[in-house]
């Protein structure tokens, strides 16, 4: 069990520093907007996956939306991300079955998986937008399961839209680096 109180507070602390005029930026999962509605969602559904909810939230697989973000996403987003951290404080949240985005998977992959989109969107959107992100090493630890490739074929071209191929890191990388690549985004050192 981890705490995802330190990725949900850093990535709400970037997403609300999003300017209007960053909202069209590329990211490696759509635009600035539609990572933004996507962490709108996926906050939902994983803190509903935490509680065992099974309902709309969590049986509606993950989709592009293109819709106009709220009004009031700025104060939205955050309030969303610290109730899904709070969902995830509870130890049930770790046990059992449960489903997300249609799949059902067991609680403690759920909440790594979970872990994982947040840390990966928040940097998704720091990078596009300029911002700092430095994500701890225990943080990093967690999430190195979910974004490894199999043994089978290390370069992950097996991973359909989940993540893209492994983009090789230099030795020398911070740890975060090293996750960015093994995820298929482009680290923020660069390649050798």
């Amino acid at each position: 069990m981890i705490d995802l109180t330190p990725t949900t507070d850093r990535t709400a602390a970037v997403a609300t520093a999003v300017a209007d005029d960053h909202l069209d930026r590329p990211t490696p999962a759509g635009s600035v907007r539609q990572v933004l509605q996507h962490l709108l969602g996926l906050g939902v559904a994983f803190r509903d996956a935490a509680a065992k909810v099974d309902g709309p939230t969590t049986r509606t697989p993950p989709a592009p939306v293109d819709d106009p973000l709220p009004e009031d996403w700025r104060e939205e987003l955050p309030g969303v991300l610290a109730e899904l951290a709070a969902a995830w404080r509870q130890p049930d949240a770790w046990t059992g079955m449960t489903r997300a985005g249609g799949v059902e998977l067991p609680g403690e992959v759920a909440g790594l998986v979970a872990l994982d989109e947040v840390l990966l969107h928040g940097a998704d959107l720091a990078l596009a937008t300029g911002q700092a992100y430095e994500p701890s090493d225990a943080e990093c630890d967690a999430v190195l399961p979910i974004v490894s490739p199999s043994r089978e074929l290390p370069d992950g071209s097996d991973r359909g839209g989940l993540f893209g191929p492994v983009v090789p890191v230099p030795d020398e990388a911070a740890y975060f680096d090293r996750v960015l690549g093994l995820s298929g985004r482009t680290p923020r050192t660069p390649p050798p």
